[in-house]
């Protein structure tokens, strides 16, 4: 009997809105003929990333497209792992025959250090190797000072953790997928200058071992032969990366950093795209929301509109009709802090109807 290489698996880390979705889209639509599975790790109710990878062109059906993409819908691996990934991985362990590579794309606010350990579990090891763990970084945001967002939610989510003392819990989190890294892509290389690309260049690096390359890239665009095939085999040397997530291990307390999120998912009617747009943007600047994801059923228009939003920052474009018998709603999911659904449903509900 033919025993089976292990399958490489290559896990993508980064913020929010740091274009991870975008760099595997690009990866999936220039697969080459290697047949991929993806596991797509959502923080949120709603998986919108995972219906956007489900529409790249990668030469199958719907329903073959349907049965590789597996999303794991509660957002946070480190707190999951057991839970949630062991059975995904156990089910792409036995069909590895049919599988040349694993993506997995983790939450932007999961860690990716437990993840890359559950890799040193015998019936995983034994069949998969992580070839890489890809940190994807927003260039601008970090040069900006803010990782992932405004310099004033940065701010507020640090005064808000009582643990921290001069270091936003988003510093932390990014120092950490830095530290779990084999390859750190500079994301949105095309909208710093030199001079902020150089210097963010440099920051990041000094987080890194001489040993991890730093590319750039611009709307996550690189060949498959820069991201895949790395062999760096993570799981045997993670052990030895320190991050600042340690000490939260091992002592019964579960006082994870990024605790202090929300994700709420909020379903409202048909709405006109220039009121939504504006009464999203409203909500960001005054509740301090992180990241907009979702779709809009627009009146008059047989096509579903798809919106993202990082900070005030809002990308749109209808992305497929409307199903037969599908309902025409709006679902949006806002992350952010302390966010109550209720009320911000209620916000939405009347700006659209003012």
């Amino acid at each position: 009997m033919k025993t089976l290489a292990k399958t490489p698996v290559t896990i993508v880390t980064g913020f929010l809105g740091s274009g991870k979705t975008t760099l595997l889209r690009h990866l999936l639509d220039n697969a080459q003929g290697r047949r991929i599975a993806v596991i797509v790790n959502e923080f949120g109710e709603l998986g919108i990333d995972g219906d956007l990878l489900k529409q790249c062109s990668i030469g199958c059906t719907e329903e073959e497209a349907n049965g590789r993409v597996y999303e794991l819908a509660n957002g946070c691996l480190c707190c999951t792992v057991q839970e949630e990934f062991f059975p995904v991985m156990r089910e792409l362990v036995q069909r590895r025959g049919d599988l040349d590579h694993i993506l997995i794309e983790t939450s932007g606010l999961a860690l990716p250090k437990p993840l890359v350990q559950a890799f040193q579990w015998p019936e995983i090891r034994s069949a998969c190797t992580v070839d890489a763990v890809v940190t994807v970084v927003d260039t601008p945001a970090v040069a900006a000072g803010t990782f992932a967002a405004y310099p004033e939610q940065v701010d507020a989510q640090r005064k808000l953790d009582p643990n921290l003392d001069h270091e936003s819990p988003l510093h932390e989190l990014f120092e950490d997928q830095l530290a779990s890294a084999d390859l750190v892509v500079l994301n949105k290389a095309d909208l710093i200058s030199a001079e902020g690309l150089k210097a963010v260049r440099a920051q990041v690096s000094e987080e890194l071992p001489a040993a991890v390359k730093v590319i750039e890239a611009s709307s996550g665009q690189l060949p498959l032969e820069v991201l895949l095939g790395l062999g760096s085999e993570s799981e045997a040397h993670i052990d030895a990366r320190p991050s600042h997530h340690d000490s939260h291990h091992g002592d019964g307390e579960d006082d994870h950093d990024h605790d202090a999120f929300d994700s709420i998912s909020l379903d409202l009617p048909e709405a006109d795209e220039e009121k939504l747009l504006a009464a999203l943007t409203s909500l960001v600047m005054r509740h301090g929301i992180l990241r907009v994801k979702g779709f809009a059923a627009v009146p008059g228009k047989p096509l579903r509109l798809l919106v993202q939003g990082v900070g005030c920052r809002f990308d749109k474009h209808f992305d497929r009709p409307w199903k037969a018998g599908e309902a025409r709603i709006t679902r949006m999911v806002l992350i952010g802090q302390e966010l109550d659904a209720a009320a911000l449903q209620a916000e939405l509900l009347a700006a659209l109807q003012g």
